[in-house]
């Protein structure tokens, strides 16, 4: 049955690889999520030699001041007994270090190319997972070492970058934390312990390790320490006794050492009692046992995690819409979906689903009727212009009864105020027309993809639109010129009597020049223009709807559809060229679904062989 922390170990890795930030969603990322071991120490205080003990290699850069200079991320996998060891890096996948002196190396220089040979740090991990039979299933991360000033080469931050970084580590709630501390040195000025006491104040997360206990002052030993006197923790203290500056040197077997090391405890008056409790391979087998322990028990968060992440990938895929095909007949298809969904969106703007159509009727029923009392009829009709008009066209021979050319230049020219109304109508619905245009392009979300076929349709829509308001203004402004055109005969039939009614049609020239005779005039004009204001305020918004609202609703993309038809495949695939942010948005969105997907698999696989 394989074991949860590989389950784990290879969902990390999955994550690392795709660079799973979390995107937009408010949930904390999955590699947040899972649990892991973070080695905590200040420099020189021996964190280096604990890992290459617990691994049983000597794998590690070494040298004076910060020689971690950035995290590294150790996955441990244990192997079958007599398979060869080996470590593998995340950013080197198919190449194999069986020789350890190369891992170090490899350490050393992927550190180098991303803070160049200086002293910087980095917070860029480096990711390793080593194979081998002598260790046990376990995630460790190292971190630099606390320090407390900065030294040649280094910047003056560098003290609290340091510190900023173990932070950002230890203070995520499901970080175990393994807090290193040389016992030739006071617990209460240990780096370490003072930091985990502040991300973790009841211990529960820390595992203290004691290093360098062959080295204290003789007469001295760290029994009030290991058995949690001095520092009382959750878990119980374990002791190290690390490789000496000449076994290094000299190359000495990391097993030899572990020998060593299982002697010193089992032959110290001091330690022999806690001897099956203390050195580096007890050290990695409780760790590991406690990870998996702590894995299980977080499985209930983790699994609800994946699962909400889950949901929240697939309704987004589901905003971003699939892929773009390749071959031309579905690019087509695709357009014409696209200007369908654009289309159906418009139509509800202008039948009421979505607001926007009832400003034209607002056109119809204010501005229209406004403008339309706003003409100037009193001052065309006043008394000096209809006297001047009538005067003018009677000529040398006055009118006898009724002065018809008088008449007719009084309406033509006040018919002739309407023209304007008719196309401040046809402009203004225009205007809403393509306002609604924009709007709908901009809530179609299957379009949001698309900004190239965006432009086209918006040009295509302002195209026809621009063809239906030359129609409906030619329209309009003829209704308008009919009316001047042809004037209603009993309006001409009424005049001898209403003339009867004033006075005697045979009277004296001078009163047919009278004032009362114009302003009969002007009250007869007025009222004629009033009979066809009320029809073309009837008769105006007829003509603009059916020219530019129901032809912008029932054709407002004929022409481009027909224009597609003629489009080449290299033509189609431009018009569906996406925005490459959101490619690459829908290309994470798949890798994460799948990342996801496989991690929930892979836990209930491990769950049910249970």
């Amino acid at each position: 049955m394989e074991s949860l922390i590989v389950t784990v170990n290879r969902i990390q890795r999955a994550c690392t690889v795709l660079g799973d930030h979390g995107g937009d969603t408010n949930l904390p990322t999955l590699w947040e999520a899972l649990p892991s071991v973070v080695v905590v120490g200040g420099q020189s205080s021996g964190k280096s030699s604990v890992l290459e003990s617990i691994v049983g290699r000597d794998f590690l850069p070494r040298g004076s001041g910060i020689v971690t200079r950035r995290p590294l991320v150790l996955q441990l996998h244990k192997t079958e007994r007599g398979l060869q060891e080996y470590g593998e890096f995340l950013h080197l996948p198919k190449k194999k270090f069986t020789d350890f002196s190369m891992v170090r190396k490899e350490i050393q220089d992927e550190t180098d190319r991303m803070t160049g040979k200086s002293k910087q740090i980095s917070p860029v991990p480096i990711h390793l997972s080593i194979y081998s039979p002598n260790v046990v299933n376990l995630t460790l991360i190292d971190l630099p070492g606390l320090t407390k000033v900065a030294v040649e080469g280094q910047p003056e931050s560098i003290v609290q970058d340091i510190e900023s970084m173990v932070r950002s580590y230890v203070e995520k709630p499901n970080c175990i934390i393994l807090a290193i501390t040389p016992a030739n040195q006071d617990i209460a000025t240990s780096d370490a312990i003072k930091l985990s006491r502040e991300v973790d104040p009841t211990g529960e997360r820390t595992f203290g390790v004691l290093t360098k206990l062959d080295l204290m002052d003789k007469g001295t030993n760290a029994i009030d320490v290991l058995e949690g006197r001095a520092y009382p923790l959750q878990h119980p203290w374990v002791g190290i006794v690390n490789r000496s500056q000449a076994d290094i040197k000299k190359n000495v077997d990391m097993i030899a050492s572990r020998w060593k090391e299982r002697e010193f405890f089992a032959s110290s008056p001091d330690y022999g009692h806690l001897a099956s409790k203390m050195g580096s391979e007890y050290l990695a087998k409780v760790l590991s046992k406690h990870l998996e322990s702590v894995i299980r028990a977080r499985l209930p968060g983790i699994t609800s995690l994946i699962n909400k992440s889950i949901e929240e990938l697939e309704a987004e895929l589901s905003h971003l819409g699939r892929s773009v095909a390749v071959d031309a007949g579905a690019q087509l298809y695709t357009i014409l979906e696209l200007c369908r969904a654009f289309d159906r969106i418009f139509k509800e703007h202008l039948d009421g689903g979505r607001p926007g159509g009832d400003r034209i009727y607002g056109v119809f029923d204010h501005q229209l009727p406004a403008a339309l009392r706003k003409l100037p009829f009193d001052r065309h009709l006043s008394l000096q212009n209809i006297r001047k008009v009538v005067s003018e066209a009677d000529g040398y021979q006055p009118h006898l009864i009724a002065p018809e050319q008088g008449y007719r230049r009084l309406i033509d020219g006040a018919l002739n105020y309407f023209r304007g109304p008719a196309e401040a109508s046809v402009d203004a619905v225009h205007f809403l027309l393509k306002e609604l245009v924009r709007r709908s392009i901009a809530e179609t979300q299957e379009l949001k993809r698309f900004p190239t076929l965006q432009a086209e349709i918006a040009a295509a829509a302002s195209e026809a639109l621009e063809r239906f308001r030359e129609d409906s203004k030619k329209t309009t402004l003829r209704m308008v010129d009919m009316e001047s055109s042809y004037l209603t005969v009993d309006f001409f039939r009424k005049l001898p009597q209403e003339v009867e009614k004033g006075g005697n049609p045979t009277s004296s020239s001078v009163d047919r020049y009278a004032e009362s005779h114009f302003r009969r005039i002007g009250s007869n004009v007025y009222s004629y223009v009033g009979m066809v204001s009320d029809t073309l305020r009837n008769t105006i918004p007829k003509a603009v709807v059916y020219c530019q609202v129901r032809e912008a609703k029932h054709s407002l993309l004929d022409h481009f559809y027909i224009q597609l038809g003629k489009k080449e495949g290299k033509q189609l695939a431009q018009l569906l060229d996406e925005d490459p942010a959101l490619m690459e948005r829908r290309q994470q969105c798949v890798k994460r679904l799948e990342l996801y997907k496989s991690a929930r698999d892979e836990i209930d696989s491990v769950l049910w062989a249970r």
